[in-house]
């Protein structure tokens, strides 16, 4: 698939690939279902070249889908064809970026672990400057200032009539470590403050004091669709970003971010973490 290409075409091959799986059923005998050949079915599954909705609401009815999730693929059917709002961003963003925004635009909640840095969405600019001079790959300075400009404009999902449900554990470590200067972190973590006082985003802290924990491996983020069938774990990785919509790869991550939000601090204790970690900077 082109780099340029809408990737909410993608998302919705997956989606469709998903559904036929749960149905146990083949390639052709979904073709046979709604009167079109298996090579059409195919290729609705594999993000190449157009779709028509009224074929892919028919097979979401043979498949058995649930209401909301026959809303949410026809929905990304119609508009496969729409531009994403990033796009004036495409010559920076590897392929597997784009379907993060993709998936990000479409979710519901998002629930983060983060055991390195602040997740972008509550990330100030100074931060979000500080991690891309970080980087071992050197870019140079306008291809860091748009991938900042991306990071901050990704934010304005937070301010949409119905944002996302944002639910983040925060390891300790991630507010001890300075990031840019000592100035940029008191910044950052009064950015957090705020954040822990605004309706819709749950922040809570995971403390030293409660040692090893369900997800010591690393940083993820679930992002919940309409339905839990069409949620999708992301984690980035030292080789690259991978994508999880297997239900046995969710149930695991869903419960480790059970167990991680069991572990941590209450938004209050939290809060006063921070505020203790802002006044040490």
């Amino acid at each position: 698939m082109a780099a340029k290409a809408t990737t909410r075409r993608r998302q919705l091959g997956a989606m469709m690939r998903k559904l036929r799986a749960r149905k146990g059923i083949t390639l052709e005998e979904a073709g046979r279902l709604v009167g079109v050949s298996k090579a059409t079915i195919s290729r609705y599954e594999t993000q190449q070249g157009p779709v028509k909705w009224l074929v892919v609401e028919a097979l979401c009815r043979e498949y058995g889908a649930s209401d909301a999730e026959r809303q949410a693929v026809v929905a990304l059917a119609k508009e496969a064809k729409q531009q994403n709002w990033w796009h004036s961003f495409a010559d920076y963003l590897p392929e597997s970026a784009s379907l993060l925004l993709t998936l990000e635009d479409e979710a519901v909640r998002e629930d983060h672990f983060a055991c390195v840095y602040v997740p972008g969405l509550l990330q100030t600019r100074s931060y979000a400057e500080a991690v891309q001079h970080a980087s071992e790959m050197r870019r140079p300075p306008e291809e860091i200032e748009q991938l900042v400009n991306l990071r901050i404009k990704r934010q304005a999902i937070l301010s949409r009539p119905r944002p996302p449900h944002l639910w983040i554990v925060l390891d300790e470590s991630v507010l001890r470590r300075v990031v840019g200067s000592r100035e940029t972190m008191r910044a950052q973590l009064a950015r957090l403050l705020e954040a822990n006082e605004a309706p819709g985003i749950t922040l809570q802290v995971l403390p030293f004091a409660k040692g090893a924990h369900s997800a010591a491996k690393g940083s993820f983020v679930i992002l919940g669709g309409p339905e839990p069938s069409l949620d999708v774990v992301y984690v980035e990785t030292h080789v690259g970003s991978l994508f999880m919509e297997k239900d046995e790869e969710l149930d695991h991550y869903r419960l480790a971010f059970d167990y991680l939000r069991a572990q941590a601090l209450d938004m209050a204790a939290s809060s006063a973490l921070i505020e203790a970690a802002r006044r040490e900077m």
